[in-house]
């Protein structure tokens, strides 16, 4: 290997370098991935404390941000009308910021609640100001809980659950409870499997793993409760970022609040059914994460934390950012791999398949604990997980604009992800309304993914045939989350 190094070209060399430097940032992926494991399967083995109940039964308002949901709100609005809680003790705040029949809607099933005894009030603003957060921040205002449950519209949660969040917060310290997500269409299609087995790991691992040993994990937005003097002490929601969650869950527990998981307790909610509304969520979460990034990292430096959990907020604050490594990665791919068709350079792989095996073998195995842990069987999930590799491959080029303009400081509105309450793998006739923006890339994607699908016929054409499933993983997410983008617009204008 040493003499074929002396022999490239300086440009070669070069190219080589950053090839293997990105490699190597994802061996430390993967090592964090493998500490992230480490502690989840050390605590998993500990019995659950008992929970301690109140001896009174505490105030508690149920806050329900919606923004043109007419297909979910009426069935959002009726699972949590029908929670166990004592009546009088539970207030329900429709906040609606819809300008479609979705307040319509949402004032029929108030006022057919109301008729029932059931304290539910429907709040309207004269204008969206700070989205999500302007509406949960001005819901506060009326709010008569001393804790505020939170649902998205696109969930459905059970009776019990909010008997079953309320315990942890019988220690004065406890600010924040968060209940598992659970899938209502996990089984629908492809990408829907994808989805389910990609949250699966977030929290059913790694946050069991983070909050289990004493890091920082965050409020995922909705099927979780706050005490609400939590919220007032760390500086109420703020709008200045797209991932109003993430935010206060940093501030809040930056002044010393405790957060936590409960991951037995689980409610489910409906994945976006294409990708455009996929990609949609994705971009705000990416692009959320760096402003937080951004916002909360100086403060996290200036904090008195311990080196320790300094390095590991920031790794959790900037872990998208492997989105941009994977998009730079798909440009090198394919000149490194011309150099070892031509013989410029053939051991490289000597170095490149160890990193690739340990990057990616982390990865399935956080992602076959994960689904043993979900109580969903690995076996059986096993053959989606190059897809779940491929389609977040896939995302990257979108991701990477999300977050360069995450930390570019671009201002761009909140924007929901739609919602159809989709029942089957197909999004019901009639239902083209609610377009989820075009990403702006599915273009480059598909022409990523089709100079990907040149690479692999030269693999095959020069008997590389160990690089041909490597080469399939980008040439696959490129042309799949590309060509999903333009069909969901298509075909639902179709159906319209």
């Amino acid at each position: 290997m040493s003499v074929q190094w002396l022999t490239l070209t300086t440009p070669e060399k070069v190219l080589l370098g950053v090839y293997f430097s990105l490699w190597t940032i994802f061996g430390l992926v993967g090592v964090r991935r493998a500490w992230i494991l480490y502690l989840y399967l050390r605590r998993s083995r500990l019995r659950p404390t008992a929970p301690v109940e109140f001896a009174e039964l505490p105030r508690v308002t149920v806050q329900l941000p919606i923004y043109n949901e007419r297909y979910v709100v009426e069935r959002l609005i009726r699972s949590v009308a029908a929670l166990d809680y004592p009546k009088d003790r539970l207030q329900i705040q429709v906040l609606d910021d819809s300008t479609d029949d979705t307040g319509r809607l949402a004032a029929t099933e108030v006022e057919k609640l109301r008729a029932e005894g059931v304290r539910i009030e429907h709040v309207r603003r004269a204008n969206r100001t700070g989205y999500k957060a302007g509406a949960l921040q001005n819901g506060m205002r009326t709010a008569s809980g001393e804790f505020l449950l939170l649902f998205d519209a696109d969930f459905v949660p059970g009776p019990r659950l909010l008997r079953e969040v309320l315990p942890p917060f019988t220690d004065p310290r406890v600010g924040m409870v968060q209940a598992r997500w659970e899938h209502l269409n996990a089984e629908s299609t492809l990408l829907a499997r994808v989805q389910s087995i990609s949250l699966d790991g977030h929290f059913v691992v790694e946050h069991e793993a983070r909050a289990k040993n004493g890091l920082f994990f965050n409020f995922n937005g909705t099927a979780g409760i706050w005490r609400k003097s939590c919220i007032e002490d760390a500086g109420g929601w703020e709008h200045d970022t797209l991932t109003e969650d993430l935010d206060l869950s940093y501030r809040a527990q930056l002044k010393g609040w405790r957060f936590v998981y409960l991951r037995d307790v689980v409610c489910p909610a409906e994945l976006p059914p294409d990708m455009k509304a996929f990609k949609t969520q994705q971009f705000r979460w990416a692009k959320g994460s760096a402003e937080v990034a951004k916002k909360i990292l100086p403060r996290v430096w200036r904090s008195a934390m311990p080196l320790g959990k300094k390095l590991d907020m920031t790794i959790h604050l900037t872990q998208n950012a492997a989105f941009v490594l994977a998009f730079l990665l798909s440009l090198f791919v394919i000149p490194v791999f011309v150099m070892r068709s031509w013989g410029t350079f053939r051991t490289a792989g000597l170095v490149e398949l160890p990193l690739f095996l340990f990057a990616t073998g982390s990865l399935l195995v956080f992602y076959g604990i994960a689904q043993a842990g979900a109580g969903r069987g690995w076996t059986s999930q096993i053959k989606y997980f190059p897809a779940v590799l491929s389609i977040a491959i896939g995302l990257s080029i979108s991701n990477t604009r999300a977050i360069l303009e995450g930390i570019g400081g671009k201002r761009t509105p909140f924007h929901r992800t739609p919602k159809y309450n989709v029942t089957g793998r197909e999004i019901p006739r009639g239902r083209a309304m609610y377009q989820a923006l075009p990403s702006g890339t599915s273009l480059f994607e598909i022409l990523l993914g089709l100079a990907f699908c040149i690479v692999f016929v030269l693999a095959i054409v020069r008997g590389r045939f160990g690089d041909a499933p490597f080469v399939m993983l980008f040439l696959y997410g490129y042309l799949y989350v590309g060509w999903k983008s333009l069909h969901a617009g298509s075909a639902r204008l179709r159906r319209s």
